[in-house]
Parts: C-alpha cells; structure tokens; sequence
C-alpha cells in the first residue's frame, strides 16, 4: 500500500495551489513591508524572489527567533525536508531528506545525499553535519538536485549556511539560558578592528546537559548527557579596495553519553524469541516506554580477552560516558574584484574529526551485540571561481573544484548471541580514500527585459580506494565520472511576477561497502546513482510586497538508486550492511510557500509540500548467494506524504522597549524510518509546536521558550538488524528554558 497514489496528491496540491492564492483582500498594515531576502545559492548575490528553482531562505533573525540547538530544529524552514539525528554515534549524525532523498547510516563510506555547505565548504561526512546554530547569519535549502554549483553529491539538495563576517567595529553578544534536563548554555562574540584593514572576530560557546532525556534502570540514572564547547576565530583583511582575504576557524569538542538506543524487537526477531526480549506492542519497546532504555554500559577488554557487560550501577555509570567527537574547521577565501566586470574567488577548506565510542547496539541489560568504532576522518578541498557581470545581458560563473578526503574505522564486535556463554571478539578494520575533481558552468543570457535563460553543467571524475583487514581482507579501487546539465528558463510576467522552468541532473558517486563480512562484499563497488529532474514554478509578492506566494510542481526520475540493506549472514556478526543499485523510481511534488504581513505587527510564515514517492523496480541480488529478491512494493523512507509548517510573529512597542510572541506549528505526515519498512518503525503523523514570549530593551534580551510543547515522541531513527532485533532513537522530549542575550557596541 502506498503512501498515497498520484492523483489523489495531485488533486490535493491543486486545491492547495487555488486556495492559497491571496485573490482576496487581506488587512495589512499601512506601512512595513516583507524583509527582502538575499540569497547565494547560484554564486552570486540575488534576491531569494529572483532565482529560477525552489529555494527556501532564514534571515539571522528568523533563525534567532527559533532557539535551534542544531539545524535540525530548523527543518521548518522548507516543505518536503525532513532531518533527524540518528543517534548512531557522537557529535550527531545526520539523516538529511529533501523531496524523499538522503542517506541515514553512520558509515563513513555512505557519501551524503544532501550536501551541508558552510562558509563555502561542503562537509562530505554525515558525522558533524547537524551544524549547532550560533553565530548563524543565514540558513538557505535548496530543494532538488544542485548538480552544477554545489560541489559533490548534491543530488537531493543543498543546506547553504553562512556564518556572520567580521564587522571591524567594536562590539558583540553574550547570550546565555537554561533550560530543563538541567541543560546550561552560553556563547559569545566579539568584534574588534586592528587598524583600517584587519578585522576580527572571535567566538566561543558552551552547552552542558547534566540531565538525559532517557531513564534506565539498569544503571540507576538517566542517560543521554552531552556536553559541548566550541572556540571560533574568523579574520578579515582587505590589503586593497579590490581584494579581501578571509579566515575561519573552528574548534568543536563533544564529550557525551553513548547516545541511548531503544530495543523494538518483535516475535519474528531472535531476541524476542530466543532472549525473551520482546516489545509489548509494535508502536512500543522492551521496556514499554519511548523514553525509558535498558542499555547498560560497556568496559572494552584488552585485545584477545574477555568482553562484558557492567554489572553494577557504578560500573554502568563510569562506563556509560564513552563517545567524544571532536573537530577542527578550517576555511581560507580570497575574493578579487579583478576589474568592475570580473570577479576572482578561491576557497580552500579543511575538516577532520576524531571520534570514539563503545556502543550496546541491543539495547539490554544482557551482552548481546556490542561495539567500539573509534573512527578519524579528514577532507581537504579547492574551490575556484571566476564570475562574469558587466551589467550586459550575460553574466557567469566558471570555474575549478578538488576534493580529497580519508577515513579510518577499526571496528571491533563483541558477539553474545551466536555460541552460549562465549563473547567472540571480532576485528575488521575499514580504510577508504576518495579523491574528487571537477569543472563547472553556470550563465544566465537576459535574451529581454522578461525572458532570460539559464544553462550550465559540471563534469565529475571520481577515485574510491577501499582496503579491508581483519576478518576480511581485500582492497580495490574505482573510478567514475559523469556530466550533470541544467537548462532553465527565467520570465518575468510583471515586478512582482516570475514564472520558471528547470532541467537538471543530479549525481552520487558510486562506492565500497565499509562494514563487510566476505571479499565479494568487500571488493564489489555499487555504481553512481543519478536523478533527472524536471520542474516550473512561479514566485510572486502582492500589495505593495506585504505577500509573497511561491509554489513549485517537480517530477524526478531516479536512476541506479542506492540503498543500503540489513541482511543475514552466516558469518562473523550475523548480520550484514549491503549497498547496492538495487532500484529505479519516480518521484514527483507540489510545494507552496507563503509570507504575509496581517495587521500592524503581525507576520505570518507558511509552507506545505505533497509528496509522492514510488520504486518502479527495486530487486536485489545477493553477491555471495545470488539470490534475487524484488522489493518493489516497499515505500520511501522519510518521505511523509505531506508536510506542512505554520508559523506567526506578534510584536508591539512597550513602554520600555519592543515585545513579540511567536508560535509555529510543524507537521510531519506518517512514515517509515528504515528502508525495509519494518511496521514497528513506523511513524504516524506528528505536530510540532514551537513557542517563545519575548522583551527586549536597550541592549537587552529575555526570552521564555519551548519546543516540541506538544510532546510527540516520533523516531528520528529505524534500523531492522536482519532478524536478530529492530533499534530506535527517539526525537528529543517537550523543553523549555529561559535565554537573555545581551548586544553591545556595534
């Protein structure tokens, strides 16, 4: 049964699509307009209602106004997104999905789907990319593949952040709160100037949560602390009138509990029905709450001896505190204003992290299957551009990319459930590099006043190595490359009135499996995966810029889709994680975004997407057994046929300074959260609501927040462990606090 059939989502976003419409007069107050929104998703400066694909945009304020821990609180932001944090392992790891597309694994040979740009740097790992919200200045998503501009593996989407530059005046922010689960966080910045051309910023943030949202009995506390610190420094120097060179850098340390994972077994699975494991029902877990684990920690032995599980609270508690994430940013641009026409901009980045954690993936008091996964990563990268605008009726951007990038995981397993009363000890240690170059284009050509077309292309070579020891050894190494077009047409009804059409293509890179259990798997790649896209749309304001009304219709046919698969295995772990081209798909949407200001000091944001997603062939088959198996009927993880946001302002002058109340409203339709739609890893449909009552006077800031008010506890997280057991994470209960902020100088 599918989520929903194309016609009836295509009935319903028309009757969205006439509806909202503003044909009817809407009270508006006399002065103020909608603030304009400066976006750089194509390179260049331009405003959001000027770009010729869906793309939804945060200002700094807006993104203030929301209390974000992470990005993942901002997924209101856009229609048919959906980001989760799989608790999988340290620092968060990201499950990204725009329009049904993304990747949810925490292996590092599993390339991201939706690419997370900071300050021009693409992170290439899913590890690190729930980027904390401070310091934001704006936060863009650019819905569909970005084949051409954005770096590698954009075939989703693209999340553009862009963090706040140097000023070189004197001045900065304190902001501090508290809220439940005995959560205290405070960051800062400060702006100085040296001189006339060097300006400086530097940056610093702490968050310490001393309380988890999950209790366990088993260890006689609560699990899930975490604790954060960040050090920032970001210099501007302008030598000349005409260049400027910028550095950033960041400095990130995580300490935390080994993220709490729920056991959902059921009687098809070995721990339910060998262990006696056993949720009381599917929506439920073995210890009948969402919030309530039965994970106890693990002390690693020596190599070669004998693995256990901690049997008293004190040894649970000293053990349980065993995931750090640690991270180094470091960005360099050079912007050149060459002559009034011509623009120069090279960036070089660098991101490595180094991870570690020991891990009771079976959520038991028992030791049944357990981990420890220390894991280094690191990437370089090369950007340059040069961009072409003299006012004519053509302008471009060309240029240059390099990426390189390394990891390393020497996993070991601790298995208990194979040979009774024996833990077999299990090395395998996975070594891949990935080396990435690429040329791009991207030219709009004003043919008139109204019409311009856009066309543009990026050619991708692409070089995997993978070496394999431990149970397995093997190595082997691939190349691929591919040509992504995009064709796009641009008209201009009236001021206020723009039509588009779009062609693009989107690409991922083929790959090695990083956790194997045989040569087959480990030397046999799975091939690139391609989208081709196919979408109009319109973006319009109304009365005098106080609405502004977007919508976007999309169909995209996917191409050598990869899935990663949960299957048994003889041998080694029981259990196996495969990749594999396994599918073809359509997927195709309608998507309607809204802006309004409503009476004097009301402003209101909205958006809703229909979505429908469906494999045209989805068969695997094995490499070691050559077994065929069509999973044609399965449907689309993270990808809710409906989502839809809500989202209002109300401000008004008080007699010491200026107060607003704010409320938003999240809706996430059903959906499943692992690829094989296991029913007890199902979500029903959730409302989010988000609220804060805020004053501001002089240079201060009080505010009383709350998120998830509604207290849904949806899995962020689904992962059916090929008949042994199922797994979950949970989204983060209802919580409040109190945050002042204080501004000074500039």
């Amino acid at each position: 049964m599918k989520i929903g059939s194309r016609q009836t989502i295509l009935s319903a976003a028309v009757l969205a699509a006439l509806t909202a419409l503003p044909v009817a007069p809407v009270a508006l107050a006399q002065d103020g307009v909608l603030e304009e929104v400066v976006v750089t998703s194509r390179k260049r400066t331009e405003n959001l209602q000027d770009v010729g694909f869906a793309v939804s945009a945060l200002t700094k304020s807006e993104i203030e106004g929301q209390f974000a821990r992470d990005i993942t609180d901002l997924a209101n932001i856009s229609p048919n997104i959906v980001i989760d944090d799989t608790a999988q392992g340290p620092g968060g790891v990201a499950a990204i999905f725009i329009r049904g597309i993304g990747v949810a694994d925490v292996e590092k040979n599993f390339d991201p789907a939706v690419a997370v740009v900071v300050d021009n740097m693409f992170i290439g790992s899913n590890a690190g990319s729930l980027l904390r919200s401070i310091d934001l200045e704006g936060m863009e998503v650019l819905r569909g593949p970005q084949g051409t501009l954005f770096g590698r593996n954009t075939i989703g989407g693209a999340i553009n952040i862009t963090r706040s530059r140097p000023t070189g005046e004197l001045g900065g922010k304190v902001r501090v709160g508290y809220e439940n689960y005995d959560t205290f966080y405070a960051d800062g910045i400060f702006n100085f100037g040296i001189g006339e051309n060097l300006a400086v910023k530097l940056s610093a943030a702490t968050r310490d949560q001393q309380e988890g949202y999950y209790g366990n009995d088993y260890v006689g506390r609560d699990v899930g602390r975490n604790d954060y610190q960040s050090l920032g420094a970001n210099i501007l120097w302008t030598p000349t009138d005409s260049l400027e060179l910028e550095y950033t850098g960041q400095f990130e340390e995580t300490d935390q509990d080994t993220p709490p994972l729920l056991n959902n077994a059921q009687p098809r699975h070995l721990f339910c029905s060998a262990y006696g494991f056993c949720a009381p029902s599917l929506d439920s877990t073995i210890t009948g709450s969402r919030y309530k684990t039965a994970n106890v920690g693990y002390i690693p032995p020596d190599p070669g001896g004998e693995a256990f599980a901690t049997s008293t609270p004190d040894q649970a508690q000293e053990a349980e505190m065993l995931a750090t994430f640690d991270s180094d940013t470091h960005i360099v641009e050079a912007r050149w204003q060459a002559t009034d026409a011509i623009k120069v901009d090279y960036i070089f980045g660098s991101y490595e992290s180094d991870e570690t954690i020991i891990s009771n993936w079976d959520g038991t008091p028992e030791f049944l299957y357990g981990t420890t996964r220390p894991a280094t990563y690191e990437q370089t990268t090369h950007e340059l551009r040069v961009s072409w605008d003299n006012g004519g009726p053509i302008n471009a951007v060309v240029g240059g990319y390099l990426w390189d990038s390394e990891y390393e995981i020497p996993l070991r397993s601790w298995v208990g459930f194979v040979v009774p009363g024996v833990i077999l000890d299990l090395l395998q240690n996975s070594h891949q590099e990935s080396e990435s170059q690429a040329i791009f284009a991207d030219v709009d050509w004003r043919i008139s006043d109204a019409l311009t077309v856009n066309f543009g292309g990026r050619y991708t070579k692409d070089d995997k190595e993978t070496v394999q020891t431990g149970m397995v050894n093997a190595s082997n190494d691939e190349t691929w490359n591919e040509f992504t077009p995009r064709v796009g047409v641009r008209y201009e009804f009236s001021d206020n009135l723009m039509g588009y059409a779009t062609y693009s293509t989107g690409y991922r890179a083929g790959g090695f499996n990083g956790r194997v259990n045989s040569v087959e798997e480990a030397i046999q790649p799975y091939d690139p995966e391609t989208v081709d896209n196919i979408e109009v749309g319109f973006k319009s304001e109304w009365m005098d810029s106080r609405v502004r009304f977007n919508a976007s219709y999309f169909v995209m046919n996917y191409d050598d889709k990869q899935e990663e698969l949960q299957l048994p295995s003889d041998t080694g772990t029981g259990q196996k994680t495969v990749v594999t081209n396994a599918s073809e798909a359509t997927i195709q949407g309608l998507e309607l975004e809204a802006q309004a200001l409503i009476g004097e000091g009301f402003s209101l944001r909205a958006n809703i997407g229909f979505l429908d997603t469906e494999y045209d062939n989805f068969q695997y088959t094995d490499a070691v057994s050559l077994e065929t198996v069509d999973l044609s009927y399965l449907e689309f993880r993270r990808a809710p046929d409906v989502t839809a946001t809500v989202d209002g302002t109300y401000e008004w002058d008080t007699s010491t300074g200026r107060a607003w109340v704010r409320a938003s409203y999240h809706f996430l339709g059903s959906h499943w959260v692992n690829v094989t739609n296991s029913p007890e890893l199902r979500n029903e449909s959730q409302g989010l609501l988000d609220a804060s009552v805020n004053w501001e006077f002089n240079d201060w800031q009080f505010s009383f927040f709350g998120r998830n008010l509604t207290d849904e506890d949806g899995y962020t997280h689904g992962y059916d462990v090929a008949g042994l057991w199922s797994y979950s994470a949970v989204r983060p209960p209802r919580t409040y606090g109190l945050e002042a902020i204080y501004r000074f100088g500039d």
